[in-house]
Formats: C-alpha cells, sequence, structure tokens
C-alpha cells in the first residue's frame, strides 16, 4: 500500500484513540452496498478490503492508524436520461399540441433516473488514510479537496472528534520560491519540474518539465517576479514527489531501495505484506511531513 497523493492535516487538540471503541464505531458505519433507489453509499472498509482480503476496520502499527473508506456509486449517464427525456417530451407535446413545462420536464426527469436506478452499474472507490497520533498529523491520499474532506468527515463522525487544519494553512509560493532563487533546504533535491505563475491581474502560468530549475530561462521567469505554484523534488533517495503552494503533495514515487524491505513476504501473505508496506510508508511520509512542517515553519497550527 503506497500513498500517491497526499492531502496532510495537523491535529490541533490532544487526541487518544482506544482500539475498541474505534473498531465499534467503524463497524457502526461500516460500507453497505448500494441498494435499488440508492444513488451512493459510503462508509468503512478494511483496509486489506481493496486487495480481497478482509480483517479488522482499522490497522495499527505503533501509533499510526491506518482506515479505510469505500465508496459506491451508480452509473447513471446524464445523456442516457437526457435521451430519454427529449423522447417522452416529443411524445407528450406531439399527443397533447402543447409544450411541456419547466417543472414537468423536472418530474419526468426524476421518473426517469427512478425507473433506471435499478439496471444502473455501480463503481467502487477506496479512500485511504492514516492517523499518527505520535506525530499529529491526518494524511489522506486524495489529490482533491473533496475526496479528502469526506474522508475527514466521515471519521470525524465516527469518533465524535477529529481536529484539524490543513498542514499549510498559508500559500507557500514565496517558500517555494525561495527554494529556486536561494537554495533548496537540505535532504531536497530540486527536480527538473515546475509550475510558475505571475501575481499580476493577467495570473499567467508558465508550466515546465525536463528543464533545469537553475537554467536562463527559469531565471527570467524568477526575474519576472513569477512564484512557484509547484516544483518536483526528491527527498533523502526515498522518494519523489511534486509539492504545491497548498502543501499538498502529488505524484509520490517510492523508490526501489525502499520498497525492496518488503521483497522477503512471500506474494500469497498479502495481509503481511500490506501491513509492512504500510509501516515503511506511513514511517516515512511522516517524516517527510515533520520536515515539511519544521523547514516551511508550519509548526502553529494557528498560522
Amino acid at each position: 500500500m503506497w500513498f500517491k497523493n497526499i492531502k496532510a492535516y495537523q491535529i490541533t487538540q490532544p487526541l487518544s484513540i482506544d482500539d475498541g471503541d474505534l473498531e465499534r464505531v467503524l463497524s457502526e458505519q461500516a460500507f453497505r452496498p448500494c441498494k435499488s433507489q440508492d444513488l451512493a453509499t459510503m462508509g468503512f472498509a478494511s483496509p486489506f478490503s481493496q486487495a480481497g482480503k478482509q480483517g479488522t476496520m482499522f490497522q495499527r502499527v505503533g501509533q499510526r492508524y491506518w482506515l479505510t473508506v469505500k465508496k459506491q456509486e451508480k452509473l447513471l449517464p446524464a445523456a442516457v436520461i437526457n435521451a430519454e427525456l427529449d423522447d417522452m417530451v416529443a411524445k407528450i407535446e406531439m399527443e397533447t399540441g402543447s409544450p411541456v413545462g419547466k417543472k414537468a420536464k423536472a418530474d419526468l426527469k426524476q421518473e426517469i433516473q427512478t425507473r433506471l436506478l435499478p439496471q444502473a452499474f455501480t463503481k467502487n472507490t477506496y479512500t485511504h488514510g492514516f492517523i499518527s497520533l505520535e506525530d499529529n498529523l491526518v494524511a489522506v491520499d486524495a489529490s482533491a479537496d473533496g475526496k479528502a474532506e469526506a474522508f475527514l468527515a466521515l471519521v470525524r463522525k465516527a469518533i465524535g472528534s477529529l481536529p484539524v487544519v490543513p498542514l499549510a494553512r498559508h500559500s507557500l509560493q514565496s517558500e517555494l520560491t525561495h527554494w529556486l532563487t536561494d537554495a533548496a533546504p537540505d535532504g531536497i533535491a530540486l527536480l527538473e519540474e515546475a509550475e510558475f505563475k505571475s501575481t499580476d491581474d493577467a495570473g499567467s502560468i508558465i508550466r515546465c518539465k525536463n528543464q533545469p530549475l537553475d537554467s536562463d530561462e527559469i531565471t527570467i521567469h524568477l526575474d519576472a517576479g513569477k512564484l512557484v505554484q509547484k516544483v518536483a523534488f526528491e527527498y533523502q533517495d526515498t522518494l519523489t514527489a511534486v509539492i504545491a503552494e497548498d502543501g499538498s503533495l502529488k505524484r509520490i514515487k517510492f523508490t526501489d531501495r525502499l520498497k525492496e524491505e518488503t521483497e522477503d513476504i512471500p506474494k500469497d501473505q498479502v495481509e503481511a505484506r500490506l501491513d509492512a508496506e504500510f509501516a515503511l510508508m506511513s514511517a516515512e511520509l511522516c517524516t517527510l511531513l515533520n520536515f515539511l512542517r519544521e523547514t516551511l515553519n508550519l509548526n502553529d497550527a494557528n498560522t
């Protein structure tokens, strides 16, 4: 289990978790499949369920708790509904000789959706995240705020309280730009990919890939006042990622050196392998997030 994107949050008040209570409250809000008229359902699942295995509703390594939210959605394309609606409206107008009003169309659309829902295909998605009590951090494997916030909301509902704020509560444009104009922090090696945005009303954006960030072309953009929105980096030979100005991490790739540490676990021992991968991954992510918190002066959750 290797996260690919991170939305990170700082825990702002003391949080304690009892394993027995956690298993109980997660089970009470366990995932259930969509019924005939459900558009979507969402609930907790075993972290191993995506691999076809069952287990407890969370996985714990030290003070890090791995939770998984499963969502099922009915696939009912708007084009299908609208095509049926057009046919029904055309037939009614032909039979009555009068146009179908807006409210009547809305009622017909609802009728079509109700009729088609039981026949719709379903799509399952999983959102993984972990709570690190030792580090006062929550990390969600999500690239979009909405997906991460849905995960947090369900966890908060289950355990009663989850006092968190985003890892970065202000734009990191200036700090990331400083990495290019001055020097990146020790342990950070900048890669050849970045995005820059001008501060004027035009808000022009420049993206570069496979481009040395110390080249003359990049210097021209920086001298013109453009600020870094995103930049790719490598951290201590353990992973590469792209950090954005909102503090999120995208396209995380852990190095082979790290992944090789679990290769001695037989592939048929799925639970043991996933547990070992989570232990390695979550430890490295907490190390990185703590490093960024310190380096970027994000320790004060009220900042």
